[in-house]
């Protein structure tokens, strides 16, 4: 009874069972850094056709969250659990870090494999790559194709002077935009497929994080934006548009298209500084991204680096042109998958996660009552029915309580008028502390500082070889 009760959060409704339809095949699509708003259905002037076609015929998630980088996003959607509960909830993981998502994680290709499912991820990982017990095919994928890294040069697929593009773990040496071979690949994997075998396609492009590079033809259309940033990543959404109307048009000929649900959603919000675009230098120029009215961007709690473009299509089964307007966290769709797939959780690794079909098909979201934004040492965020708590912890601490449904903007700071909700929400993130994993990030931090502290003498010569370091 207690294992039921504890896993009622990603089991469906008994009325929801009874009505589950046949398990579909999965086409998982993920941007990488792209803005709320830089997408045709939400006003912008950037061209997505494809993506504007999936929202018409599918249903548009407007109180979508994920966390605000994308380490802990990507983390977060193949455990069903919050990032904190491993250590993967501050920052991302860097190239030079030897850490990675614990391998007693049990995650989503893993649980999808066991009930029949092909699994396979074409395009970006980042969830560790110093070891190879950390990569996809060590991790439950069948095939694996892309960058192992965070982030790449758009053309040689390099990291820092490093080629990082891999199939199936053996380092592949070819030319070509990063954005189309993704898709090229994602097409050749569909139309090798056969359609009677169920199929799990997480398909991560790495558009439109910066370096913000695009092919002339793309940089052509948006001769008018006279600001090269923006143009360069105008042109990278419209490049990974055209790559989705492609593996769309794969599932179409091979028969697939009406049997699968196509998720598509960004990893975090837009960056809105340069100090969050990565690790290659972007403070000479514009931060392009956009997240429409919602505050701030990539790295922070507030909604404008969590509130992300989502959306969900399957003919037949989500009501075209639909908007779902309920809090919905990327946790939930290790539940929410594994349900329609007839799959099982690990029962000693409780989901956080819920089973959100209920809501995709019209109806309500049952057991949420909470969104965690993230929990970490020195900040948290969570928001329970309207209200959002976000507190600082690191000096000069602060604390903010914003009414989300009245303040989307996160512009009035309700904190003092609202003390016993405050610190309801602050003993909610002390108990959620309580099984957090101190992050990893830090720890490896820690431990490279306190190698150079202690183990080295900073005489001129050696900070001159610091810093002419690659």
């Amino acid at each position: 009874m207690a294992l039921l009760l504890g896993g009622r959060g990603w089991l469906p409704p008994v009325a929801a069972i009874a009505q589950q339809p046949s398990r579909p095949h999965i086409l998982y699509i993920m941007s990488d850094d792209q803005g709320w708003k830089d997408v045709g259905f939400h006003g912008s002037d950037i061209k997505t056709p494809n993506l504007d076609r999936l929202a018409q015929t599918g249903a548009r998630l407007e109180q979508y969250y994920a966390h605000p980088m994308c380490t802990p996003s990507r983390a977060a959607l193949l455990t069903g659990r919050y990032p904190h509960r491993y250590g993967l909830q501050t920052a991302v993981i860097p190239s030079a870090g030897t850490y990675g998502l614990a391998t007693d994680e049990w995650l989503l290709p893993l649980a999808l494999k066991e009930v029949g499912y092909k699994t396979a991820i074409v395009g970006k990982w980042h969830l560790g790559h110093s070891d190879r017990q950390y990569w996809p095919l060590q991790r439950g994928f069948d095939y694996q194709y892309g960058p192992i890294l965070g982030e790449i040069d758009y053309f040689t697929h390099s990291a820092h002077g490093q080629v990082d593009w891999y199939r199936n773990n053996d380092l592949v040496n070819e030319e070509g935009y990063v954005t189309t071979l993704l898709g090229q690949d994602a097409v050749k994997l569909i139309e090798a497929h056969d359609p009677n075998t169920p199929l799990f396609l997480y398909l991560a492009f790495t558009a439109p994080h910066a370096p913000y590079q695009a092919p002339e033809e793309y940089l052509d259309q948006y001769q008018s934006i006279l600001d090269p940033n923006r143009r360069a990543y105008a042109a990278m959404i419209t490049a990974m548009d055209d790559q989705i109307g492609q593996v769309l048009d794969a599932l179409d000929r091979q028969g697939m298209r009406e049997n699968t649900l196509v998720v598509f959603q960004s990893d975090n919000g837009g960056p809105r500084s340069a100090k969050v675009t990565g690790e290659v230098d972007t403070s000479g120029g514009t931060i392009p991204a956009d997240n429409g009215p919602f505050r701030d961007g990539k790295g922070s709690l507030y909604e404008g680096g969590t509130r992300v473009v989502a959306l969900a299509s399957w003919t037949g089964h989500i009501e075209p042109g639909s908007m779902v307007n309920q809090p919905m966290h990327i946790v939930d769709w290790y539940p929410t998958l594994a349900g329609l797939a007839g799959a099982a959780s690990d029962p000693s690794k409780p989901l956080d996660g819920i089973n959100i079909w209920s809501a995709l098909t019209g109806g309500q979201i049952p057991y949420r009552d909470e969104v965690v934004y993230g929990i970490e040492p020195f900040r948290a965020a969570i928001r329970q029915g309207d209200w959002k708590l976000v507190w600082q912890v690191m000096l000069p601490s602060r604390v903010e309580l914003f009414n989300l449904a009245q303040d989307p903007g996160e512009e009035t700071n309700l904190a003092d008028q609202h003390r016993g909700i405050v610190a309801r929400l602050k003993r909610k993130v002390e108990a959620l502390y309580q099984d957090a994993k101190f992050p990893l990030f830090i720890e490896e931090a820690v431990g490279a500082a306190k190698s150079v502290l202690f183990t080295s003498v900073a005489t001129p010569e050696a900070s001159e070889a610091i810093d002419n370091q690659p």
